[in-house]
């Protein structure tokens, strides 16, 4: 529970904003951090208004089915004591008041009697509670008589509320800005991030900082700050929930952002200690070279075949030779998978058919060059190396250079990554693209591997496609109907931590996805900085890829998809890339198998556009010629 130092009762904390802010959602999210929420719904939903009706829907998918929902009037709902009570909201509550009085047309302060029983409830009540409200005073001035009416007793409730809350927060198009805090030594620590969220207005993607004397740490150093307009925005956003410091007090041991972290096996993983600390720094990626591809196109005119003969084929030779800049382009030297393997503390809860264990030992089957993509890479011509990013067990050194963790968090109850996690593996990606590109890598494929992936890949491609869980979640490694049930759980609550978030790469990674496909992200977004075209794998691969186009706007350009999986996730994420897959094989095996079986249909488009003849060259008859017709001399 989160307490008041100073008397020892919960914290109250009051979250206003207006339609469509994300208000509630902001609540759920720090409501839902403490430990088992009671909801209290104000709301009735009325069967003649459908919209009303949606948006009450809306709600009830978000919240954990964990939660306990209580239909009522807050005022007794507050008689019994709870670890954690969500009050959303008072707009309907005072709506439901006005209307047991009939007061609408009645002098202001009919319904006061109602708002002081109210408030004497929230400053009586000792647990930890949060209050929904919306927030009209920004608004213009209501044209009805009882419009007018709601905004004026509103904003008098929410003065009064403000009054006897600890914290207030106004969530402003997504955006919470905290207007008052407590800041004790055991407090809430709103007061720490306030100066940093008065800096809100970031970019999405950017990593931008405030100065040091508005947001440091203990050392005096400068701490980024994100979209969500924290400084430091994982200790600020554990802050709202634990009632510790943002600048480094402990949190309890039931605190997700504790978990996190996870505990750890001998000395810190080599990834992690050797990071230098700085954030990953990404922006736009320039395009292929369009002057190199339209020399293709023209070339492809004058090849000995009828225009547009060969298809698809035509096309991805012209992509390929303007990502080498040269037309004709020459065949791959050098194609190099690289495995990005870690583990997930979601597959701890039954969304696998395989255990864990199972990743550390695929590990060293694909360095044994036993696995499925080992024998389809020999066949394709090109390399496979393997990472261990998050494996949970000791792992061979010659993989283990870039590891961050052992395992990333369970994400249906826990953040994956801490934040210099994120970063640390976002930085690894990124260097093991330099590492093979600098090796003479020319074209590059990102494979997954590790049980239980599939699970945040689907809460990456739901959360940024907009799509009911139930309609993306596959049976990843064949889980039968009650391991389906389970993910489909874990997913649904993973999706409400997330959603929040759904316009910040930097936080979806940290929340909802794990050191492996951060890494992959990074090394995808890499890649494309460095003008190296990239075959896109499955479902894991792509929502990894999903976060590297934000990352790296226009990096989808330097990608090819090469297959289609049978997870339901993965055309979801291909369209959102706007992709389309070299072949569908009914495979949804990862570990980049799927982008090497197509390989060498990329190979034969070079080769078809570097090795065929022109017209010219074979002495062969173009079409313009053959159909010319004799002149007729009478």
């Amino acid at each position: 529970m989160v307490n008041d130092a100073a008397g020892g009762r919960g914290l109250r904390t009051l979250v206003l904003g207006g339609a469509r802010s994300g208000k509630s959602a902001y609540a759920e999210e720090v409501a839902g951090r403490s430990g088992p929420v009671r909801y209290v719904a104000t709301a009735v939903p009325d069967p003649a208004d459908a919209d009303f009706a949606d948006r009450i829907a809306a709600h009830r998918v978000r919240r954990p089915g964990s939660w306990h929902v209580v239909e009522g009037d807050p005022i007794t709902v507050l008689g019994d004591s709870a670890p954690v009570t969500l009050i959303d909201d008072l707009g309907t509550w005072l709506t439901a008041r006005i209307d047991a009085r009939a007061a609408w047309e009645s002098p202001r302060g009919t319904v006061g009697p109602d708002i002081d029983a109210l408030v004497a409830a929230v400053t009586g009540y000792a647990d930890r509670l949060l209050i929904v409200s919306p927030e009209v005073g920004l608004g213009v001035v209501p044209a009805t008589a009882s419009g007018r009416l709601f905004q004026d007793e509103i904003g008098t409730l929410n003065q009064r509320l403000a009054a006897v809350c600890d914290e207030v927060v106004l969530v402003v198009a997504g955006v919470p800005v905290v207007l008052k805090g407590a800041r004790t030594s055991t407090g809430s620590g709103i007061a720490a991030a306030s100066a940093a969220v008065a800096a809100a207005g970031l970019g999405d993607v950017a990593a931008q900082r405030v100065p040091a004397s508005d947001s440091a740490d203990s050392a005096g150093r400068e701490r980024p700050v994100h979209g969500s307009g924290f400084a430091d925005s994982a200790a600020a956003e554990k802050a709202l929930s634990s009632g510790h410091d943002a600048d480094g007090g402990a949190t309890p041991a039931s605190d997700a952002g504790a978990t996190a972290a996870g505990s750890m096996v001998g000395s810190t993983p080599r990834g992690l200690a050797e990071f230098d600390g700085t954030t990953p720094a990404f922006g736009p990626v320039a395009a292929p070279d369009a002057r190199v591809r339209a020399e293709g196109e023209q070339r492809q005119l004058r090849l000995t075949k009828p225009a547009g003969a060969l298809g698809r084929l035509e096309t991805l030779g012209n992509w390929v030779a303007a990502c080498q800049g040269e037309c004709p382009p020459h065949q791959f030297r050098r194609a190099r998978v690289v495995v990005f393997a870690g583990d997930h503390g979601v597959a701890r809860h039954g969304v696998s058919a395989y255990p864990s264990e199972v990743t550390a030992q695929m590990v060293a089957n694909f360095l044994a060059g036993g696995a499925a993509v080992n024998a389809l890479a020999r066949l394709a011509d090109a390399t496979v190396r393997v990472v261990d990013i998050a494996v949970d067990a000791d792992t061979d050194p010659s993989v283990s250079a870039h590891k961050i963790r052992r395992s990333s968090g369970a994400i249906d109850r826990e953040d994956a990554l801490t934040e210099a996690e994120l970063y640390a593996a976002l930085a690894a990606g990124r260097a093991i693209a330099d590492e093979e590109i600098d090796s003479g890598a020319d074209l590059l494929i990102a494979g997954d591997m590790g049980i239980g992936n599939t699970t945040p890949a689907t809460v990456l491609i739901a959360t940024l496609t907009d799509t009911e869980p139930v309609v993306a979640i596959g049976r990843g490694t064949g889980v039968d109907d009650a391991g389906w049930m389970r993910k489909a759980s874990a997913i649904r609550d993973a999706m409400w931590r997330a959603r929040p978030h759904r316009h910040d790469p930097f936080a979806l990674l940290r929340i909802a996805g794990g050191a492996d496909f951060a890494a992959t992200a990074g090394y995808l977004a890499q890649a494309a900085a460095r003008r190296t075209p990239v075959i896109l794998d499955g479902v894991v691969v792509t929502a990894a890829a999903l976060i590297a186009e934000m990352l790296a706007p226009g990096a989808k350009r330097w990608w090819v998809a090469g297959h289609r999986s049978t997870e339901p996730a993965h055309p979801l994420a291909l369209a959102k890339l706007d992709l389309e897959p070299l072949v569908e094989l009914n495979m949804r095996l990862g570990e980049g198998s799927g982008a090497v079986s197509a390989l060498p249909l990329l190979r034969a488009a070079v080769a078809a556009l570097s090795e065929m003849s022109t017209f010219g060259e074979a002495g062969v008859s173009t079409a313009e010629s053959d159909s010319a017709a004799p002149e007729v001399v009478s």
